[in-house]
């Protein structure tokens, strides 16, 4: 199980920089930035839900899990306001996103982090 939840949280890396950083460079919001943060929220989800269910049993209240459960909702307010933005067509909006997106990303890279640095002090 434990690779699996490994395997979902990298995915999720991989979807939401590929978003973050094709909205940045493409400097404004395109429908398939939208699915990137969808998909990456969605294997994030699932990684987390893998990784508490091997965490039964164990202290779940740490800075990891604060932190990532914040970055959970944090893509999940993201992706809907991405969702928002570009329903509305709204081509200031959209121009504009990226600054927030990246923001997001790094906030999500701090349980990122601080998992991998966890389990490799285990």
């Amino acid at each position: 199980m434990l690779f699996f939840a490994v395997l979902f949280i990298t995915f999720a890396l991989i979807f939401y920089t590929l978003g973050v950083f094709g909205e940045k460079l493409q400097k404004t919001l395109k429908p398939w930035h939208l699915a990137a943060f969808w998909a990456g929220f969605a294997c994030d989800t699932g990684g987390t839900a893998l990784m508490s269910r091997l965490a039964v049993g164990q202290s779940t209240i740490s800075f990891h899990t604060v932190t990532g459960l914040a970055a959970i909702l944090l893509m999940l307010i993201h992706a809907v306001w991405a969702t928002v933005v570009l329903k509305r067509n709204n081509q200031e909006l959209m121009a504009g996103f990226h600054k927030y997106s990246l923001i997001v990303w790094l906030i999500w890279l701090i349980p990122y982090f601080s998992g991998m640095f966890t389990r490799m002090v285990r």
